[in-house]
């Protein structure tokens, strides 16, 4: 048994925080720069250009990648062998949200009432996702999300008899419904299982794996390679101004599904796919 105090969640927390916000992870930042390069349109390889020098300037100057600082979504996967003491663990969590929006000058984007739109100003609560798994340590990752490409997300419940074309053919649609309005290029998650609630944690989920790392599932690892190959032949481009590359990388996570159902969930996000892990 190892016991973890919440002030160490709290720190980390407001460190993730911070960091995932002014530095961009190497697998998006790499895309950005190998699309550059692959990209044949004059206009869409000038934005790619300007992408790159976006998150250096960023990088260099500490300043936010994007000024929408997102909603923080957090995912814990905690070790059934940890024992936590200090105040309750989601107080911890929040509080380290607040601290990391306060102390790095992040927008606060975050409205208490969705009807009343009152301003919580320190952007909190986060959206946090708890998993118990095995082992005595933590593993916390701090995505933070903004809502123009969250906006274009769906969820789309198909029938069993749709099959993979099916699943294609919403991912597609959505890619096409979302267009420039999630600033192209994009990262996109996909959850196919579960039900309406866990193929939406599934696509989330998917945005924050690495893109160097396919599904080791071959016959998902493959879904990701056609849908990428399919989603950069539709012409939307970077800034949704024409090109080939429309998308930066696409991971797909599954769950088991109930015989009668197909739930397949798309959540996309801009090129600024902010994510961060840390193991406590």
């Amino acid at each position: 048994m190892r016991t973890i105090h919440t002030d160490v969640i709290t720190k980390n927390i407001r460190e993730m925080c911070i960091e995932a916000n002014l530095y961009l992870a190497d697998d998006v930042k790499n895309r950005i720069l190998s699309g550059k390069e692959k990209e044949e349109s004059a206009l869409g390889k000038q934005i790619l250009g300007q992408l790159e020098q976006n998150m250096e300037i960023a990088a260099q100057d500490e300043i936010p990648i994007c000024q929408d600082t997102g909603m923080a979504i957090v995912f814990m996967n905690i070790g059934q062998d940890v024992h936590i003491e200090g105040g309750p663990l989601e107080d911890a969590i929040n509080e380290g949200i607040r601290q990391g929006y306060r102390d790095g000058y992040l927008r606060k984007s975050v409205v208490a009432d969705p009807l009343l739109r009152e301003n919580t100003k320190d952007n909190t609560p986060g959206i946090i996702h708890y998993a118990i798994v095995p082992g005595e340590s933590i593993e916390i990752t701090i995505a933070p999300k903004g809502f123009g490409s969250e906006n274009m997300s769906r969820v789309i419940m198909l029938k069993p008899a749709d099959g993979e074309e099916g699943v294609k053919n919403a991912v597609l649609e959505t890619v096409r419904l979302a267009g420039p309005n999630a600033c192209p290029p994009m990262v996109i998650g996909v959850g196919i299982g579960g039900d309406f609630e866990k193929c939406a944690i599934l696509a989330k989920k998917a945005l924050t794996r690495n893109l160097d790392t396919p599904s080791p599932l071959p016959h998902i690892r493959k879904l990701e390679e056609e849908l990428l190959d399919e989603i950069n032949k539709t012409g939307i481009g970077p800034g949704g101004l024409g090109g080939r590359i429309t998308a930066l990388g696409l991971n797909i996570e599954t769950y088991p599904t109930h015989i009668a159902g197909l739930p397949v969930a798309v959540n996309i996000c801009c090129h600024v796919n902010r994510h961060v892990k840390r193991i406590l």
